[in-house]
């Protein structure tokens, strides 16, 4: 049985995607309260694999989530993406006439800005998690309070589905990164028959006109499709910044010919995972 590390509880979006992702294989969830104890748990066991959301379509990337991924050493072995659709639930006793406050993490509340603005009487709190939100009302009893998280969050703590689809744009995706220690990223990749199309670096530059604009030139050339490029600054090194890198291609050995190629034009290059692009998922 394999050992799934997620952010959150059961129900949350995390839940769904780990099961979606390993649909037909036995997994048990380690759920935990933060992203940095997802990966202090790949450190306490390299059996154990973790799943990350990584970026979504409303939100954009969780850059935190870049620089833990990096600093870990972990391996990316695969995606999922997941449509995220949020619910407005409550005990099953109240109705809207009861609510006064709803809780859930600050991304879900963004992403339901249009429906809370029609609400303005009810109470906005951030907590750390939609399915915890929901798991606490239900378990606290807390009258005149609504949770935004899952239906599946919502079926599990017996929570009652006051509106359901309230995410301000339909298109709303979230993508998982899924990751493991090196010893055993290969091992996955084998046993589920993984073609790598997709890979993500990161690297710095010298702090020079055009550094990046020859990378990118370069990748071009070997027709190195690049999917997203994000930047974060390098703490105590001022202007210096280090590059995340997400590319796709067709011919895995063009791929590691361009890599050979631009590497000498960066600092620090690492390959934070080769592995199967994800298909967008309902």
């Amino acid at each position: 049985m394999k050992k799934i590390a997620i952010q959150g509880t059961l129900g949350s979006y995390h839940d769904i995607a780990a099961h979606r992702f390993f649909e037909n294989e036995e997994i048990d969830l380690l759920c935990c309260s933060t992203f940095e104890d997802v990966f202090k748990s790949l450190r306490q066991d390299s059996q154990n694999i973790g799943m990350l959301a990584i970026e979504n379509t409303i939100a954009g990337s969780l850059l935190q989530n870049h620089e833990l991924l990096r600093q870990s050493g972990a391996q990316i072995v695969g995606e999922y993406k997941l449509r995220i659709s949020h619910c407005f639930v409550c005990l099953p006793d109240e109705d809207w006439d009861d609510i006064t406050e709803v809780n859930s993490h600050p991304i879900a509340l963004m992403q339901c800005r249009e429906f809370l603005q029609q609400h303005p009487r009810i109470k906005v709190v951030e907590t750390e998690d939609t399915a915890q939100s929901a798991e606490a009302i239900s378990t606290g009893q807390l009258k005149g309070h609504a949770a935004i998280c899952s239906r599946a969050a919502a079926e599990r703590y017996g929570m009652k589905i006051l509106q359901e689809g309230i995410e301000t744009n339909k298109h709303n995706f979230t993508r998982f990164l899924v990751v493991a220690d090196p010893w055993q990223a290969d091992e996955l990749k084998k046993n589920r028959k993984v073609t790598a199309n997709k890979s993500n670096i990161v690297f710095t530059l010298p702090h020079t006109e055009g550094s990046l604009s020859q990378v990118l030139s370069i990748l071009s050339f070997y027709q190195i499709n690049l999917t997203k490029i994000q930047s974060l600054p390098i703490i105590g090194r001022e202007w210096e910044y280090q590059f995340y890198v997400d590319v796709s291609f067709a011919d895995y050995l063009r791929y590691k010919q361009a890599i050979t190629a631009i590497t000498p034009l960066t600092k620090e290059l690492k390959i934070l995972g080769e592995y199967e692009s994800g298909k967008s998922m309902l």
